[in-house]
């Protein structure tokens, strides 16, 4: 399979055929193939836009955005922050659950994989999607920032009143990509230990975009399950 070759067959379709129009994504996907030839580069190929298959644009109430897959085996699967299921949480993960359980006042039951998130509506996407690995931001200024920041303005011009959650001041970088006033865009430190105590513990995102979904969608989504508190 070349990345060049992909098709996507949800409300994504007519964003990705506007991207193979232009140059920088043909020059982009020739790179990242060659680099998937020559050696190993996470995540897996066939993974590399799973945010988009599982989580359709018309389906989007939400929005987390991280800045570069793991590059270590069996950890990036396609999903900003997300590790398979047998995989240890890492630790930006963790101070994540952490945050959700003071919260919500519980103790949860935790495994790294975030594919409930992205079947509810939660956009996990990074701003490269790709890496070597063991090579942390190897495929960085190769044009996923390019792409990634034409999903934002995508997303935003739907009209659908989204939750962004833009924790750093990489992501925190892309709010003016976002102009609609339905939108609700929230602050905070990163989650890494080097600067969760600084901004990102307490910042009361999850119930905060949990209302937010609720007030537009009626929706009640779910950042952990019933059967996962301990």
């Amino acid at each position: 399979m070349c990345l060049s070759d992909y098709k996507i067959n949800n409300g994504w379709k007519d964003f990705f055929e506007q991207q193979k129009g232009q140059k920088y994504y043909k020059d982009l996907m020739n790179f990242v193939d060659d680099e998937y030839s020559k050696g190993t580069v996470f995540p897996a190929k066939e993974n590399v836009f799973k945010a988009f298959e599982l989580t359709d644009i018309n389906d989007i109430k939400a929005v987390i955005i991280g800045q570069d897959p793991y590059h270590e085996i069996n950890q990036a699967m396609g999903l900003a922050f997300s590790v398979p299921v047998d995989e240890t949480i890492p630790p930006s993960l963790r101070n994540i659950y952490k945050e959700i359980e003071e919260e919500y006042g519980t103790n949860i039951n935790k495994t790294g994989d975030l594919t409930d998130w992205a079947k509810q509506g939660v956009l996990l996407i990074n701003s490269v999607l790709t890496v070597r690995e063991g090579e942390a931001n190897s495929h960085k200024d190769k044009g996923w920032e390019m792409f990634t920041d034409n999903v934002i303005r995508y997303t935003d011009k739907t009209n659908r009143p989204i939750c962004y959650m833009l924790w750093g001041n990489y992501a925190r970088g892309k709010k003016e990509l976002i102009n609609n006033s339905n939108s609700l865009i929230l602050e905070a430190a990163h989650p890494s230990p080097l600067s969760a105590s600084r901004g990102f513990f307490g910042c009361g995102h999850f119930k905060k975009c949990h209302d937010f979904v609720m007030e537009n969608y009626n929706y009640d989504i779910k950042f952990f399950k019933k059967s996962e508190v301990l």
